[in-house]
């Protein structure tokens, strides 16, 4: 048997369920008992069925939604995950970006598949309990996705002039959060950026100290014995990786409710860690979506990785042999999912 491909697998975060994500479970999971049983918690909590949201003749606003879109975003991630050819790939590590989190603490084994989709609808609600504020995200790479040091210098001092903060650090780009007054003059006062600064629609100041209201209602209902050690190698939004034998599950949901809602989530140290520590053949981006793409992407400009050092390198290394495989990319899920099923292998595998 051939010496299985090491990856690091990657979960988006809200935003990546979009019009052309409309159907994904139908598509690509359709019949899977998991899926069923995600849908009965959603049904025994009053809420609407996953699969009745996804066959939705039409994509609205109400899909951008905590309360939707973050369930729906957890299940189509991490049923993808159970579908990874594992006779092809060793999953090393795991990583997510924002809510991506909570399905890579179900990916890696530190809470059940349960606990997981619980957790996930759980903090879709509970990310709309905050102070007054929203986000806006800054594209600070030029076209080839390198960035000017002199720029985020000056976008960091507009910041801290306007009580603007730190959001997500994301590759190239730069999530931002805070009141909304306080965002629009910040935005008032950037010098010309590549795109115009964008509002995020339905988001709240996530990760900033504005979320205590989520964080709290987080601690009082989740309890932390749904919480273990994980099985495979967890990187979270610090970067800090939480191992099995050396992961106290106290501290790691401390970590999820606390931490992690409350302070900026730093994307781009985690794939730079995942890089740098596990080395791995292929990053695996679960769907749904290809958003998170181009921020991975910049990551590995930033980083030189594989001598990618311009966009155009990337885009050359991605039509030669793809690093970067996007499950929720038509082209390339087939490397990753060689024909989609409705597998329920173990998360640990």
């Amino acid at each position: 048997m051939a010496e299985r491909e090491r990856i690091v697998v990657v979960c988006p975060g809200r935003g990546t369920y979009n019009p052309p994500e409309l159907g994904y479970l139908a598509r690509h999971h359709a019949g899977n008992s998991l899926l069923a049983r995600f849908d009965a918690i959603r049904e025994q909590g009053g809420k609407q069925a996953l699969t009745a949201l996804d066959a939705a003749p039409k994509f609205t606003a109400a899909h951008l939604k905590g309360d939707v879109a973050a369930p729906l975003i957890h299940a189509c991630a991490y049923l993808d995950f159970l579908a990874l050819d594992r006779d092809r790939f060793e999953i090393v590590a795991v990583t997510g970006n924002s809510m991506g989190w909570y399905t890579a603490l179900a990916c890696a084994g530190a809470v059940d598949a349960e606990a997981g989709f619980r957790i996930a609808d759980a903090m879709g609600v509970n990310s709309q309990a905050h102070d007054e504020g929203g986000q806006s995200v800054l594209v600070l790479a030029d076209d080839d996705w390198r960035v000017d040091p002199s720029l985020e210098a000056q976008v960091a001092a507009l910041m801290q002039a306007h009580g603007v903060l730190p959001s997500i650090r994301l590759g190239g780009m730069l999530v931002v959060a805070g009141p909304f007054a306080a965002l629009a003059a910040f935005e008032a006062a950037l010098p010309v950026l590549s795109r115009p600064p964008m509002r995020l629609p339905g988001h709240g100041p996530f990760h900033t100290p504005l979320m205590h209201p989520s964080a709290a209602a987080a601690r009082a209902s989740l309890p932390q014995d749904w919480f273990g050690q994980p099985q495979i190698p967890l990187i979270d939004g610090r970067g800090a990786i939480w191992r099995r034998a050396a992961t106290d599950p106290a501290a790691l949901w401390d970590y999820t409710f606390g931490h992690q809602i409350l302070q900026p989530y730093d994307f781009t140290t985690a794939i730079t860690v995942a890089l740098r520590e596990f080395a791995p053949d292929r990053l695996v981006l679960l769907g749904p979506g290809e958003t998170l793409g181009g921020a991975i992407g910049q990551v590995l400009v930033r980083n030189k990785w594989l001598d990618i050092s311009s966009r155009s390198r990337f885009s050359a290394r991605q039509g030669e042999d793809p690093f970067l495989i996007g499950v929720g990319r038509p082209g390339q899920r087939g490397i990753a999912i060689p024909c989609d099923t409705t597998s329920e292998n173990s998360a640990t595998s």
